[in-house]
């Protein structure tokens, strides 16, 4: 409840509205997000996913989880032979 008022009031303060939105952190969070978004829907149009049957999107998915794991273990270990 506290919580609740307390980003309520930071929320309807203009100058910290204004402030927050000049910051370099917000600015490049809205430009990652925005590329993010056109990444992805370039990716579903290439792939056509939004053709695919849900059973057939959920392998799809568990492989793309599967297949960024390995590659993150492999970065794990490729900086471990660094040391």
């Amino acid at each position: 409840m506290v919580l609740r008022l307390i980003f309520r009031y930071l929320a309807n303060n203009e100058q910290l509205v204004q402030k927050l939105s000049e910051s370099y952190l917000v600015r490049r969070a809205a430009q990652l997000t925005i590329s993010l978004f056109y990444k992805s829907k370039n990716f579903a149009e290439t792939y056509k996913v939004d053709e695919l049957s849900p059973k057939r999107f959920k392998s799809f998915v568990e492989s793309f989880k599967t297949n960024i794991k390995q590659e993150i273990d492999g970065a794990k270990e490729q900086l471990k032979k660094r040391k």
